[in-house]
């Protein structure tokens, strides 16, 4: 039985999202494949993500001059075990399902905060001796599922796609080599938007049979 975590960025609630109707569609697809795994969902904009700022620096500045935990301020102290606990979460699971509408080119700033708490030195990636970095999440899988408005896969507009190319980068970055993408776009042209979405509806229950897959 493997563990999925299933991080979502869309504040929508259900139908209102055509990331989040793509990523039901997955999800009924998976669970017919494998039905045992455990599921745990993370709706980011139902949490409080903690965001790296000057209180976290502080706080593991502090931490490797020496300074024992208990001596760190209460801010620090609740600032760095909500980033631990997040980072702990996220190793502990075997799977991972990123859900992101396209804002602004990129992602959602909830979505930003959570990648900040798990790319942690130690955990998911270590610094090698030539200055390089090495993922350690070598054993994982991935899928980034997102709505696009217009078209970012071809044309004028492909150099300003910076969600899925992100969010790859990062895969590849923590060392997960089995990443998948589900993507609808062009779901803001009335002309077509359905046909956007009946495509992404058939890529994802073809991406969740391979997803299911030991």
């Amino acid at each position: 039985m493997a563990q999925v975590l299933v991080i979502n960025s869309n504040p929508k609630k259900g139908s209102e999202s055509v990331s989040l109707t793509i990523a039901n569609e997955f999800f009924f697809a998976y669970q017919d494949e494998a039905p045992d795994d455990e599921i745990i969902i993370l709706n980011l904009y139902d949490m409080d993500v903690p965001e790296i700022d000057q209180v976290a620096f502080a706080g593991w500045g502090k931490l490797q001059k020496g300074t024992p935990f208990q001596e760190l301020t209460k801010e620090e102290q609740k600032k760095i075990v909500a980033i631990n606990r997040s980072t702990e979460q996220f190793v502990q699971a075997d799977k991972y399902v990123f859900i992101t509408p396209m804002w602004n080119f990129g992602m959602p700033p909830r979505m930003k905060a959570y990648i900040d708490t798990i790319c942690i030195a130690g955990k998911t990636f270590r610094y090698t001796s030539d200055g390089g970095s090495e993922g350690l999440l070598t054993d994982r899988k991935a899928v980034h599922i997102q709505a696009r408005g217009g078209i970012y896969s071809e044309g004028p507009m492909q150099e300003w796609e910076f969600g899925d190319r992100y969010m790859r980068a990062i895969f590849a970055f923590m060392g997960i080599k089995e990443v998948y993408s589900v993507i609808a776009e062009g779901v803001a042209h009335p002309n077509k938007a359905e046909s956007a979405k009946n495509a992404a509806y058939k890529q994802a229950e073809l991406v969740a049979q391979q997803f299911a897959r030991p």
